[in-house]
């Protein structure tokens, strides 16, 4: 990661990460920064192929475990062929959800069992982590309203509110966590203040 800078966005349905992931790739590139926009599931031609498996259909398609190893399978697919490389030159990488959703989806809010995942981070992640997560926080209710509008990858809101609801809750944990690398931000603001909430976090790491 010598030269580069990887920041994820995460969060619930609906918060927003997509449209400020789009935004903050903008802002980056307009100041002269080589800037990689990707996103999890997905993110390389391969993991496209997985994102497919994972985001449709029902809510019960897969069990913890599979959605734990097909989420990795694609990781490791877009590690390899994306993120790496983009670091490796120096890029800032912007990433739209990462580890932290397999964490909080199929781990604490699911069930999948933990030391498999962290097991999985040790042999696909890796060295290559976040130098900064911006977690962004909503009312489930919101959220998943917001969410419904988009139509198409739907499997993971037809879990329910009060999967959503624990959803939030781990999400805040894993920021208070480890506040070095994680920063709260309100998704409820006004889009441009979200925006510049974002700017504020990022801003002070690309000269580090």
């Amino acid at each position: 990661m010598v030269g580069g800078l990887f920041i994820t966005l995460e969060g619930g349905e609906g918060t927003g990460k997509s449209t400020h992931a789009r935004r903050l790739a903008a802002r980056l590139e307009a100041k002269g920064h080589d800037v990689v926009l990707t996103r999890e599931p997905g993110g390389s031609p391969a993991a496209e192929d997985i994102r497919r498996l994972l985001v449709t259909g029902e809510p019960e398609r897969w069990s913890p475990v599979a959605e734990t190893l097909l989420n990795n399978a694609a990781r490791d697919a877009h590690l390899e062929v994306v993120i790496r490389p983009a670091l490796a030159r120096g890029a800032v990488v912007v990433c739209d959800r990462f580890m932290d959703s397999t964490r909080a989806y199929q781990g604490y809010a699911a069930g999948c069992d933990m030391a498999l995942i962290d097991y999985l981070e040790s042999v696909v992640v890796r060295e290559t982590r976040p130098r900064l997560t911006l977690v962004f926080d909503l009312d489930p209710e919101v959220g998943l309203a917001r969410a419904k509008g988009r139509g198409g990858e739907d499997r993971y809101e037809k879990k329910g509110l009060a999967f959503h609801q624990h959803l939030r809750e781990i999400f805040l944990a894993i920021a208070a966590g480890d506040t070095r690398r994680c920063v709260v931000i309100d998704a409820a603001a006004p889009v441009d203040e979200v925006a510049d909430a974002v700017w504020k976090a990022v801003a002070p790491r690309l000269s580090r």
